[in-house]
């Protein structure tokens, strides 16, 4: 997955074979081929001014070609006290 702004991301194609996923606080939103089943992309729960996208589902792109982060599921929060204000994610455990 890579991070790109709402203005970086066009659907050339396959819109409408696109079926959207909520749950819980319906900020998130995860789409998937409805063909196929792969997961293309998701708008992000706590900067819902970006989307997560599947690199594997870009044209032309070589993930080997950028830096890999690994992160560790199980230590993430999706309480964050410090996050931007205009970002509706939560910000107290609860």
């Amino acid at each position: 997955m890579t991070k790109a702004h709402e203005s970086a991301l066009t659907i050339e194609s396959g819109e409408d074979l696109l079926s959207a996923y909520e749950w819980n606080t319906h900020r998130a939103k995860h789409f998937f081929c409805s063909r196929c089943g792969i997961y293309t992309f998701h708008r992000k729960r706590a900067a819902p001014d970006h989307f997560g996208v599947n690199v594997f589902c870009l044209e032309d792109f070589d993930p080997g070609s950028v830096p890999v982060r690994a992160t560790e599921g199980i230590g993430m929060s999706v309480v964050d006290r410090d996050a931007r204000s205009q970002w509706p994610g939560p910000r107290e455990g609860g």
